[in-house]
This record gives C-alpha cells, structure tokens and sequence, in this order.
C-alpha cells in the first residue's frame, strides 16, 4: 500500500518501491481492493524481496515489519520503524484502517520535504 500512497500523495518527495523481509509472491486482494476504493492505482505492484541493489540505491527504508530495525536488518542505519500492523488476514476494515496510518505518514513525509526545499540549501 505505501509504495501506491506514496506514488500518487508524493511524487515530488518521494521515489518509492515496496519490498519485505517475507514477501508473499503476490499481492493480497483486499490490499488491491482498499487502493482501488480510495482512488489509488495498482498497476506495476508486485511482492517481492529487498535486493542488494536496491538497497545500496535508497536514501531511506520503511520498516512495517513488526519488529524492531536492530533485529529486522544486519546495517539498520538508514532504516526508519513504522508502527503500523499488517493487515493480513483481517477483514476490510482493518486494510482500511491501515491504509489510513500509511496514507498520514506519507503524508508528513512530503510535507517535511516540501519543507526543507522552501528553506533551500544549509549553508
């Protein structure tokens, strides 16, 4: 869902890609479902694994996983904890309230962005 979010909430701060610890090899329905309900497009989204060179390329990771950056990843500098429950297996409510969470911190991600480019370049 984030990588979606992100897509169409923040396109001018954020360059998103979605992967797990232990992807699933497809995405749910009813994550499709709550994007498509809320005005988000689906296409292009697939579950799959961080690869080394992915990794190596992102500025930031988001952790959904549940645990904590220090036992979810070997080098966990560049890696920010969302508390945010996965949905699967709840009913529609639940991936809607999810949505919700992630839709916000997406939200203030690209407004601390927007932010930092009014204030241009520290000297």
């Amino acid at each position: 869902m984030a990588e979606a979010i992100a897509r169409l909430d923040a396109p001018d701060a954020i360059e998103a890609s979605s992967a797990g610890l232990a992807p699933l090899g497809f995405v749910v329905g009813l994550t499709k479902q709550t994007l498509m309900r809320n005005g988000y497009g689906v296409e292009g989204l697939e579950s799959k694994s961080i690869s080394p060179e992915v990794w190596e390329q992102t500025d930031i990771v988001i952790n959904m996983s549940g645990r904590p950056r220090e036992q979810a990843f070997r080098e966990y500098s560049k890696v920010e904890d969302w508390e945010i429950d996965d949905p699967f297996g709840g009913d529609p409510d639940i991936y809607q309230q999810v949505f919700e969470k992630i839709r916000l911190r997406v939200c203030r991600i690209d407004s601390k962005m927007q932010e930092g480019n009014r204030r241009g370049p520290k000297r």
